[in-house]
């Protein structure tokens, strides 16, 4: 669970509306000007990077329409779970929303400003703090699949004796001992040096009392692994879920100290997850990035990604098969 302090608060960005509404065109390309712009323009989902002193950081945000004039929303910061956005307000091509802290530090709400361009969307956002930065969006791709996958042969993604074929994303704190994979102290993410796009992934894990952590698909949706309660009333934030999007139809957690599986196939956006025998979620779309997401970058290939800045997690076989 992304529970961690935002750098900065990327509240809900307005995220893609279609090509078509977005833009008209002309001649080989497509332009908009900020009085053609309409509040339409922005409905829909946005993948969005921001420029945090240089560095680029993922966001992500979906633009509603309530009723018949009101645009909401659902905004993704870089961390922490997707987050509702009561409204957002359009006037003469530009727009703004806020939302309040989330696990951001601070106490003012994050304050989101913006306008559409010829390429998308750009505008600053200012955080919890007060620091303002700048951000751009693009259209975030459907991902649909026109057929269904073929798959290819199964990769064991650790090979029970090192770390090959894995990076750590700072100061590596996993070891490998007597073939389990382990994340002993709070600490690093460990990331494939491989990238896919669909494929079915087979992980078996433990984690102690307490326990948090999670599995990173494409290196951009979560999927939660978290010491929940058995009797629990499923959430999007509980063990199963795709992190704030998706929830478990029912908590099925053999609980802490015990090993249990994940499998998980993930073709485009359509996500289905097996834990412990049990289907939770069946073929379900994942509408955007999860918080603590690599990039925003949802029409390429990631890695998967194992969670480490929680508290202590296990790993003893992790299986991938790809489709071709």
């Amino acid at each position: 669970m992304r529970k961690r302090i935002l750098v900065f608060g990327m509240s809900c960005l307005l995220m893609a509306g279609s090509a078509e509404s977005m833009f008209a065109a002309t001649g080989n390309g497509f332009s908009i000007t900020q009085s053609s712009a309409e509040p339409k323009d922005l409905i829909g989902r946005w993948d969005i990077t921001v420029d945090v002193n240089g560095k680029s950081a993922p966001s992500w945000l979906e633009v509603k329409l309530s009723g018949f004039k009101t645009l909401v929303g659902y905004f993704v910061s870089t961390a922490g779970s997707a987050r509702p956005v009561s409204e957002v307000k359009f006037d003469n091509g530009k727009f703004r929303f806020e939302v309040p802290p989330q696990w951001e530090s601070g106490a003012q709400n994050l304050v989101i400003e913006g306008e559409l361009t010829a390429g998308g969307m750009q505008g600053t956002m200012t955080d919890c703090d007060g620091k303002k930065y700048s951000w751009k969006g693009v259209k975030a791709p459907y991902l649909k699949r026109t057929s269904a996958p073929v798959w290819g042969k199964p990769i064991n993604l650790f090979n029970g004796k090192d770390l090959a074929g894995w990076k750590a994303s700072g100061k590596n704190q996993w070891v490998v001992k007597n073939g389990i994979l382990t994340s002993p102290t709070a600490g690093s993410n460990l990331i494939t040096e491989q990238k896919f796009n669909d494929f079915k992934l087979h992980v078996e894990f433990k984690y102690p009392e307490g326990g948090n952590s999670g599995v990173y698909l494409r290196g951009r949706y979560e999927t939660q692994i978290e010491d929940s309660k058995k009797d629990a009333h499923p959430n999007s934030v509980l063990f199963g879920g795709i992190y704030g999007f998706l929830t478990a139809n029912e908590m099925v957690t053999l609980g802490p100290g015990q090993w249990q599986t994940y499998d998980i196939t993930l073709v485009g956006r359509l996500v289905t997850v097996v834990a412990n025998g049990k289907t939770i979620i069946s073929n379900q779309e994942i509408p955007g990035i999860t918080g603590g997401a690599l990039d925003s970058n949802e029409g390429e290939p990631g890695p998967i990604y194992l969670q480490g800045d929680h508290m202590p997690v296990e790993f003893r076989k992790i299986v991938i098969t790809p489709a071709k």
